[in-house]
């Protein structure tokens, strides 16, 4: 009892009093992993022993693990989806579009029907951008502190979708234990499946609206031996044209998993994921885009000779074309042995290979004359390549003793990074349209005609965490802990072209480093009366610096003009920190489960890319990042599902329904890119909706089932200065399934029909990918597609 104080007086000590949320997942009838930190008693760790013996199921955390086939239920703050809702959505979406459909406070908006296009999605969470949230795979960090368009590596592209088990949000504070360098507003942790005892197959053909195909094949080896061994090997190939304007979308993976069972209680696996994506991007677009020119407007390819001939008549409002292809590789391998009955040991090993070109047809820098005497094309292709290698591993204990679940551990990682910009001759009108440059090959024309510049840097992260689950009676559950962090980058411009940079002095070089030796993170769970728990969730987070090259916009320090200007920022920038504060109350019933929750957030050091006035008087103005202070987040959601009926044909009803509130605003004025400051201070944040409702009803009938899904995000702020946003809107899908059983070999012969955007809704998904205005209108904001239809046939082989 003296190490149980005084481990609770150090953390009480710190006024650190948070909850580590933890879940089950919200989905009803399914078999799923409950994941949970109630009472470490010596029946709770039977059934973790006997879980994991039976079912084989990667543990989402340090806590006990049950199977059930019941109602599943959440508990506080986290929440957990897992595949009987992810079936319901179309084979291959972004696992996150299907998170944000059905968890309170998520927002995700993309240009295409299932949220796979890279450049036009995006995710909030109760006002916080993805990369502000921590994210991981089987406890291996997605989200870390990476370069390119989507924060690290997209959860779309590390794992095929239809091998995801579940999915578990904390919008708390997040885990202590999670490994992130980028949490400020929760963390998201997602579970691959394991392979089945028994050898089988699966495959699906998905097929719809512009051409879009999608085939998936799944192979189990059932156990190969005695002593359990078993794998899986998967492919997902997805292809579709785009649904407005010129160009596909190419999508492929393969993954493999392997899991060793050692002894009664322990294992070995082993993942492995390629992913290759190429695809041809929407245009972004701006309020007054749409007004003159209408909702399909859309990049010119494939008229070569339409965009040559607007770049030369100085029409810039649409160019030739854009897109991206992204290479990458992740793999991992988990050592999880249980050393005694009360002590438990888990280490990971990953690495991750990434590979990203992102082109656009730049009518601003017209093509150089080529030799010969030629005359030039007025636009030219403009090539970023970004090229990251990560590697790392973590390792933490866990311990039993008393009333008390302990667990410690560290996280270390070496990211290395690079990024390039290159210009590339268009040919002439003459000489015929250009091959597939936007998708690659990017040699096509030779040699580049100019390297504007080229960046290279390393990140080292460092994490120890500690944590304590205390138990003083069977309903009542008290978590205290902390984490330590300090994540170095150094590197910078490796080169330039003072020809596109305008100017001699060399650009942004140097180290940053953020760090935090006491983040805490401590909670109450409360369940007072059968089916009736009150919860409460406090912590401190910490964000280490962005990583971005020179004109890149964002709020990186190595993005800015020069390296005078970061030199200054090395003495006075500090890291963005954050206190979440959530309370909440839930209501579990086999027909009602009802929840509400109340936050609030107040971040400091927010970073904000401005111009501000430079050193040689009026008029001089330089890029640099600026620290606006304190941010402001308020919010309330409330959630609440229904299955009203336990027998008869009205036993497979279920609704379900959430509405959420936001108020978040910023805490000082922005510089205005003149050498002043707009009138920001006090304004709502760009991008995310006040108010969200989502609803859905499902019902099923023997082998028949009917779902549709309402959406409302009500109006967005476009400009800092709120003097333009984008319309609300309702979105309306539908969908349908019906399993037909067995027929010979194919077993749960099943197909599945989905509409997406029923009411054919006009509305804008993304915005802000190229940046928000202060003020006005710009091109940084894409439309949602139109109504689609997929249909997908499934079955099993035995």
């Amino acid at each position: 009892m003296k190490k149980t104080f005084s481990f609770w007086t150090l953390c009480l000590g710190a006024t650190a009093l948070t909850w580590d949320a933890h879940a089950a997942s919200s989905d009803q009838q399914n078999t799923v992993i409950r994941a949970q930190s109630d009472s470490i008693s010596n029946k709770g760790k039977a059934t973790r022993s006997a879980a994991h013996h039976t079912a084989q199921m990667p543990q989402p955390r340090n806590e006990q693990i049950s199977v059930t086939r019941s109602h599943s239920v959440s508990h506080g703050s986290e929440q957990t989806v897992g595949q009987k809702v992810m079936q319901q959505f179309v084979p291959g979406t972004n696992p996150l579009k299907v998170l944000a459909a059905r968890t309170p406070g998520l927002s995700f908006s993309s240009g295409d029907a299932l949220g796979l296009d890279a450049w036009s999605s995006s995710l909030y969470m109760r006002g916080f951008f993805w990369n502000e949230l921590g994210m991981t795979l089987d406890g291996i960090p997605l989200n870390d502190q990476s370069y390119n368009t989507v924060s690290g590596l997209g959860l779309s592209q590390a794992i095929i979708t239809n091998n995801i088990g579940f999915m578990s949000v904390s919008q708390g504070g997040g885990a202590v234990n999670v490994a992130s360098n980028t949490n400020l507003g929760g963390a998201i942790q997602v579970h691959s499946s394991d392979p089945s005892d028994r050898m089988e197959g699966q495959v699906s053909q998905m097929f719809g609206s512009n051409a879009s195909f999608r085939t998936f094949g799944r192979f189990d080896s059932g156990k190969l031996n005695s002593s359990g061994t078993k794998f899986y090997v998967s492919y997902a190939r997805s292809d579709t044209h785009k649904w407005k304007g010129g160009g596909d979308q190419l999508q492929q993976q393969a993954e493999a998993k392997l899991v060793q069972p050692v002894g009664q209680d322990s294992h070995i696996s082993a993942f492995m994921n390629w992913s290759n994506n190429s695809q041809w991007g929407y245009a972004d677009m701006s309020l007054a885009s749409i007004r003159k020119y209408g909702w399909r407007t859309d990049d010119y390819y494939p008229d070569f000779g339409k965009a040559y001939a607007a770049a030369a008549a100085g029409n810039y409002d649409t160019i030739y074309d854009g897109g991206q292809h992204q290479v990458s590789y992740l793999g991992g391998l988990t050592l999880d042995f249980a050393l005694t009955n009360n002590l438990r040991w888990k280490t990971i090993f990953y690495g991750n290979s990434e590979v990203l070109y992102t082109t656009y047809g730049n009518p601003y820098q017209p093509s150089v004359n080529k030799m010969g005497g030629d005359s030039a094309a007025p636009f030219s292709e403009q090539v970023w390549q970004s090229h990251e290698v990560r590697y790392g591993m973590t390792s933490a204990i866990q311990y039993d003793i008393a009333h008390n679940h302990i667990e410690s551990g560290i996280w270390l990682e070496n990211n290395n990074q690079e990024q390039s910009n290159y210009f590339y001759n268009e040919p002439t009108l003459a000489s015929g349209a250009p091959p597939l440059l936007t998708i690659g090959p990017y040699n096509t024309y030779g040699k580049a005609f100019m390297s504007p510049y080229g960046f290279k840097w390393t990140t080292n992260t460092f994490q120890y965490f500690l944590s304590d689950v205390y138990h003083p009676v069977r309903n009542l559950d008290i978590h205290a802990g902390f984490r330590s962090m300090i994540t170095t980058t150094s590197g910078g411009a490796q080169w330039q072209d003072p020809a596109f940079t305008g100017s001699t002095d060399p650009l942004a070089n140097g180290s940053l480093t953020a760090a935090a030796a006491f983040l805490p993170h401590v909670a109450v769970n409360y369940r007072f009366l059968p089916g009736h728990e009150i919860y409460f969730d406090v912590a401190e987070n910490m964000r280490g610096y962005q990583v971005q090259a020179y004109e890149g916009g964002g709020a990186s320090p190595w993005s800015v003009q020069n390296q005078a200007t970061f030199k200054g920022l090395q003495k006075t920038l500090r890291p963005e920190r954050d206190w979440v504060y959530l309370v909440g109350y839930r209501y579990t019933s086999r027909p009602v489960i009802a929840s509400i929750d109340a936050y609030h957030a107040d971040a400091y050091h927010r970073l904000q890319y401005g111009e501000v006035p430079g050193s040689q008087g009026l008029g001089n103005v330089v890029g640099t990042v600026v620290d606006t202070g304190h941010v402001s987040i308020y919010g309330v959601d409330a959630a609440l599902t229904i299955q009203p009926f336990r027998r008869g044909v009205m036993k497979g009803l279920s609704a379900f329904s959430s509405i959420s509130y936001n108020h978040s605003t910023y805490g000082s004025n922005f510089p205005d890119g003149s050498g002043g400051y707009a009138d920001t201070r006090g304004k709502k944040f760009v991008n995310f909706p006040q108010i969200m409702y989502k609803a859905n009803i499902t019902y099923g009938y023997k082998g028949a089932e009917v779902h549709l899904d309402a959406n409302y995000y009500s109006k967005r702020y476009f400009s800092y200065t709120n003097d333009t946003w984008v319309a609300p809107y309702w979105l309306v899908n539908l969908g349908a399934r019906y399993r037909f059983g067995d027929y010979g070999p194919l077993k749960g012969l099943t197909f599945d029909f989905s509409v997406y955007n029923l009411n054919n809704t006009k509305y804008i998904s993304m915005m802000g990918e190229n940046g928000n205005p202060t003020s006005g209108d710009a091109y940084s904001m894409e439309r949602g597609a139109v109504r689609q239809y997929f249909g997908t046939i499934s079955a099993h082989f035995y």
